[in-house]
């Protein structure tokens, strides 16, 4: 969720944000319904701090004629007992106000909070204005020694590369077949080489992050409630792409009837490790001394590819399962500090990608395809010889396929995750800041296979194994038939 003070503050920012991010919002009725809530929220504490006023004041009144009606009789009686109801009934109108205020109240609020947590973040300056991804600029692009992007990859190699369709089914490294016959579209089952080539990426790139670059490793629940999905920012945007549990409509036989009601709670399959490695924190007040907090997990994730039809439907490109290993930063509140991780995340996944000699480039995402969340983000293809365009003989001329995401975030996600640090401020005194977070992909598989293999497959029809890989399977220098 966004700062609301900033909305009010400069509403402008934020409408040309969600233009540019080509999200709509109506930011005027935040605004309206804002300014109705804290007029509401004004008179009842104005109201309730008169009628404590009142009561305290009209106390010792109150003593005094309860005990003269008591000595009185007659017409003296019955005039004390109505100056004495005239007293009590101010501050019973007092809360009768109250009482017709806090409903109006409690209507506004539902409306306002979801239409805040429909507000983009505004994307940054210095990020390129475009409608889609067919706007996004590339900024660099790198191939190992003697591999020129400029050539075909037969130009390159000496001869017309299979696509990992191909090779997976020449090497027997994967069932496409049985993976539909047990879970419909989309899906598959690795086999012999191609699951130890898969489990050793995912081997190697944990270990990567946690030896080389000091991250810590952690588990994460796959299945989470709802307030971790809204609280990283996949919901309500990004709800049509993920896998609902609904538990609550037959009953969790681990719940807690006083906490949860009997039904229990609905849980949600996640589509990353960051949700998961983010949520960690979540409710939480962190000492300044322990940021950056630098997470690495490896989890299986789930993504129901809504609106994906027909696109990339052979193969492993885009699958409803998979695993990966994902990077996650949670910093101090400063943007500079926030690029300057950026640009090291980055960096890492490009020293993941050299070592495993993977021909790749970068892509600045435009406005129109960073997402809600984003207020930078930049993309990771690598090159793929079996994806892309036909050429005269039919055959794929070779293209880049995202494989990596790189996003900052600013305070946009700890911000509705209620993350924060205590800070140290003049006078020894300390305040409460909300934290910053990133996020990229270290690698994930079986996607990563598409270039590994197509990449670094020979002649012969084997597959050479990068000299990285090799220690996580058993120094095995190439996969054959």
């Amino acid at each position: 969720m966004i700062d609301l003070r900033q909305l009010r503050e400069t509403p402008d920012r934020f409408k040309n944000g969600a233009k540019a991010k080509n999200i709509h919002v109506d930011i005027d009725r935040i605004l309206t319904l804002d300014e109705q809530r804290r007029a509401l929220m004004t008179k009842i504490e104005t109201l309730r701090a008169e009628q404590k006023k009142i009561e305290k004041d009209l106390g010792p009144q109150i003593g005094k004629l309860s005990g003269a009606i008591k000595k009185a009789s007659g017409d003296e009686a019955a005039a004390l007992q109505k100056e004495l109801d005239a007293i009590k009934a101010k501050p019973a109108a007092l809360k009768d106000q109250i009482a017709q205020a806090e409903p109006a109240l409690a209507a506004i609020e539902p409306e306002l909070n979801a239409l805040l947590l429909q507000v983009p973040l505004p994307p940054d300056a210095d990020v390129p204005v475009g409608k889609d991804s067919s706007s996004n600029v590339e900024i660099k692009r790198w191939s190992p020694s003697g591999y020129d992007l400029a050539k075909t990859f037969e130009q390159n190699k000496g001869f017309k590369p299979k696509t990992h369709q191909e090779i997976v089914r020449d090497l027997n490294l994967a069932d496409f077949e049985r993976g539909v016959k047990l879970a419909g579209t989309r899906s598959y089952v690795l086999t012999g080489w191609g699951m130890r080539m898969h489990l050793a990426l995912l081997r190697y790139a944990t270990d990567f992050m946690t030896d080389k670059n000091g991250f810590t490793p952690v588990s994460v629940p796959v299945l989470v409630r709802e307030e971790a999905m809204i609280g990283t920012g996949f919901f309500p945007a990004g709800r049509e792409q993920a896998y609902h549990i609904p538990e609550s409509q037959r009953g969790n036989p681990d719940a807690d009837p006083a906490k949860e009601g009997k039904s229990g709670y609905d849980l949600f399959l996640t589509g990353t490790g960051e949700v998961g490695l983010m949520g960690l924190h979540q409710g939480e007040i962190l000492d300044e001394s322990v940021l950056p907090l630098k997470y690495v997990t490896v989890s299986t994730c789930f993504r129901r590819e809504a609106g994906a039809a027909g696109k990339d439907t052979a193969g492993l490109y885009r699958i409803h399962q998979f695993d990966k290993v994902e990077q996650v930063v949670i910093c101090k509140a400063d943007e500079a500090e926030s690029r300057a991780w950026h640009k090291k995340m980055i960096g890492f996944v490009e020293d993941l990608l050299q070592g495993l000699e993977i021909p790749y480039r970068l892509l600045q995402c435009c406005t129109g395809d960073l997402g809600p969340k984003n207020a930078d983000m930049v993309d990771i293809e690598s090159f793929m010889p079996g994806r892309g365009e036909a050429g005269p003989d039919g055959r794929p001329l070779g293209d880049f396929g995202e494989t990596h995401s790189a996003s900052r975030l600013y305070d946009f996600q700890c911000r509705r995750l209620n993350m924060r640090y205590r800070k140290a401020v003049d006078g020894g005194k300390t305040e409460t800041v909300v934290c910053h977070s990133l996020n990229n992909t270290v690698l994930a598989s079986p996607r990563f296979l598409i270039p590994l293999l197509e990449n670094h497959q020979n002649a012969d029809g084997s597959v050479t194994i990068p000299k990285a890989l090799r220690p996580y399977l058993g120094g095995a220098e190439r996969i054959t038939q």
